[in-house]
């Protein structure tokens, strides 16, 4: 079954900092470009980094460059975000899907921030 699992997530203080993974089944993250993407209440879902399948390279939004982190360890078939310095702001909930082609979407995992 082709599945994507996201986990990680909780409650942190603003400053604070979580490292969330998503774990694939079905399909290898080799094969694809990966993404995070969050989806805050009552907003649209957005991208907030990705990593190349060809290189490595990664890209971030201007916003979040420096304070996260995306990595792969293609023999747990695992992508990892880590986040930094994390803001109210940054509360959402958290996926993690490939960017080209059709994989369903995981659940998520739940960031909150307290200030």
């Amino acid at each position: 079954e082709v599945q994507l699992v996201e986990s990680g997530g909780g409650l942190v203080q603003a400053g604070g900092s979580l490292r969330l993974s998503c774990a694939a089944s079905g399909f290898t993250f080799d094969d694809y470009a990966i993404g995070w993407f969050r989806q805050a209440p009552g907003k649209e879902r957005e991208g907030v980094s990705c990593i190349s399948d060809t290189d490595g390279s990664t890209y971030y939004p201007d916003s979040l460059k420096g304070r996260f982190t995306i990595s792969i360890d293609n023999a747990k078939n695992t992508v990892y975000l880590q986040m930094n310095s994390l803001k109210p702001e940054d509360a959402a909930v958290y996926y993690c899907n490939v960017l080209t082609g059709y994989i369903p979407w995981g659940p998520g995992t739940r960031v909150t921030v307290s200030s």
